[in-house]
């Protein structure tokens, strides 16, 4: 039982994310034109532009997208709650779906984060569509604290602290 939700936990968590990108990347102005922004557009269109038809955008956030976010998540966490034969007690759930949400959000950046650093440690100044992503996603996080903490040995400093602080979060969260 502990591998059937081990998979439906990490396949569903690839849906939510390909959601959260959808939702993240008109805010950071990501390019939706490169391999990974059309994968998440033709994965996540089915649920957001029925959804849009109901819901305009507002500015850069499309809310069609982060209500369809938040189903996903609902779902979610609804189906693993099922399988794991725990009850579907409303409050229970949303209350579940939305800490699983702010859950999947600091996990996602981590990794973001994380990875963005090695790839600037192992391929600095390179193009790709991920890295490009990647700097567009992570940049918000990053830039507040390349003000503050300078570069040290030539060593940008700001992911480390970034990854301290989601990871107190995530701590904070649990």
């Amino acid at each position: 039982m502990a591998a059937l939700l081990f998979i439906l936990d990490a396949l569903l968590t690839l849906v939510v994310v390909a959601f959260l990108l959808r939702v993240l990347m008109p805010v950071v102005r990501a390019d939706f034109r490169n391999p990974i922004g059309q994968a998440v557009v033709q994965l996540t269109n089915p649920l957001v532009m029925p959804l849009r038809k109901l819901l305009p955008p507002a500015g850069r956030i499309d809310v069609a997208s982060v209500v369809a976010l938040c189903a996903v998540q609902l779902a979610k966490t609804a189906v693993l709650r099922l399988v794991a034969g725990a009850g579907l007690a409303a409050l229970t759930l949303l209350a579940g779906a939305l800490r699983d949400l702010a859950s999947t959000v600091l996990q996602f950046y981590f990794v973001a984060v994380l990875v963005y650093a090695l790839l600037s440690w192992v391929a600095p100044g390179g193009y790709s569509p991920g890295a490009q992503l990647l700097h567009r996603l992570c940049d918000p996080l990053l830039a507040p604290l390349r003000r503050i903490i300078p570069p040290i040995g030539g060593l940008d400093l700001s992911a480390l602290f970034v990854l301290i602080g989601l990871q107190a979060l995530q701590i904070l969260l649990h």
